[in-house]
C-alpha cells in the first residue's frame, strides 16, 4: 500500500516542457496535500516547486536517494517513485553513477494543443454551424490528389460557417469521397450544431487522420462568410482522414479567424503559488 501523509506544503501547478497544465493545483486548508495524497506523488510536486522557485537551476544534483529518505521519512521505493514521475515531466535527466540532476529548459518541446481552438467553439455552449452548401461534384486536380481518386470524379463538397453568439469565427470547405450507399449529403443537411458536426459519422469512425496548421490569408470568399475584408489572417487548419484500411476519405480546411483565436503553451515550471496569465 503507498504510503501517504500529510506535511504542509505549497500549492504550485504541475508543468513540464511543452505542456499547457500536467496538473491542478493542490488545495486544501493553509495549502496543505490532500489526505488522500500518495507520499511519492507529494515529494515529486515538492520538488517540483522548489524547481520553479529556483531553489534547484539547471544542471543542479537534485539530493541523493538517502538525502530524501532522511528529509521525507520514506523508503527507497517511494523516492525512486517520485524521481520517475520528475522525469515523466520531463523536469530532471538521471546518470547512472552521478545522480539526478534538473533538466535546461527547452523551447524545442513546446507543444500547442488544439483543444484551446476546439473549447473556443464550444465555449458558453452557444456555438452553431450553419451548412452553406452540400452537393456533389467533380473531383478537382488538388481534391483528387489529396483523396486517391481521378480528378472528375464524384466527391461530396461541402461548406460551412461556425459561429458563437451570432459571431462567424470559423469556414470549412471539405471534400469527402462519395459513397452511394451512405446517405451523406442528407445527413450533413441535418447538422446545426457544433457537437453535431464533430460527431458527423462518428458511426463508423476514423482511425488516423493528419492535422496542419498554418498561417494564411482569406480570400473574398471566405472574408465575406467571416465578415473580415479580404487578406485578414486566419489560421487554417487543414485536415486529412482515412478509414481504417488507410485510404484517405475526407480532406478539408478549417479557417479560424486570427483575431478570435490564440494558441498559448507553457515551458518549464512556475514558482509555487504563482498564477499561469
Amino acid at each position: 500500500m503507498a504510503e501517504t501523509f500529510n506535511r504542509p506544503s505549497r500549492p504550485g501547478p504541475e508543468q513540464g516542457p511543452g505542456n499547457l497544465s500536467l496538473r491542478p493545483r493542490r488545495t486544501g486548508s493553509l495549502g496543505r496535500p490532500r489526505p488522500s495524497e500518495p507520499a511519492y506523488l507529494y515529494i515529486a510536486n515538492t520538488i517540483a516547486d522548489r524547481i520553479g522557485a529556483g531553489q534547484y537551476r539547471p544542471g543542479d544534483q537534485l539530493p541523493t536517494e538517502s538525502q530524501l529518505r532522511r528529509e521525507f521519512g520514506v523508503s527507497p521505493a517511494t523516492v525512486r517513485r517520485a524521481i520517475n514521475i520528475l522525469l515523466d515531466r520531463g523536469l530532471v535527466t538521471t546518470t547512472q553513477g552521478k545522480g539526478t540532476f534538473v533538466r535546461a529548459l527547452d523551447i524545442g518541446e513546446a507543444v500547442f494543443r488544439l483543444q484551446q481552438i476546439t473549447d473556443m467553439w464550444a465555449e458558453g455552449g452557444d456555438a452553431e454551424v450553419t451548412l452553406l452548401e452540400a452537393r456533389i461534384v467533380p473531383a478537382t486536380e488538388e481534391a483528387a490528389c489529396r483523396l486517391h481518386c481521378d480528378p472528375g470524379d464524384p466527391v461530396v463538397y461541402l461548406r460551412r460557417v461556425i459561429k458563437r453568439s451570432g459571431l462567424p469565427l470559423i469556414y470549412q470547405v471539405e471534400h469527402v469521397l462519395y459513397d452511394e450507399q451512405r446517405p451523406l449529403v442528407e445527413t450533413q443537411l441535418q447538422i446545426t450544431s457544433l457537437d453535431g458536426l464533430l460527431m458527423a459519422g462518428s458511426s463508423e469512425g476514423v482511425p488516423s487522420g493528419r492535422l496542419t496548421i498554418q498561417a494564411v490569408s482569406l480570400d473574398g470568399e471566405a472574408a465575406r462568410h467571416l465578415g473580415v475584408p479580404a487578406g485578414s489572417p486566419a489560421f487554417c487548419l487543414e485536415h486529412l482522414f482515412k478509414d481504417f484500411q488507410g485510404r484517405p476519405v475526407s480532406w478539408g480546411r478549417f479557417l479560424c479567424r486570427a483575431d478570435q483565436f490564440r494558441l498559448s503553451t507553457h515551458i518549464g515550471v512556475s514558482p509555487a503559488g504563482v498564477e499561469e496569465e
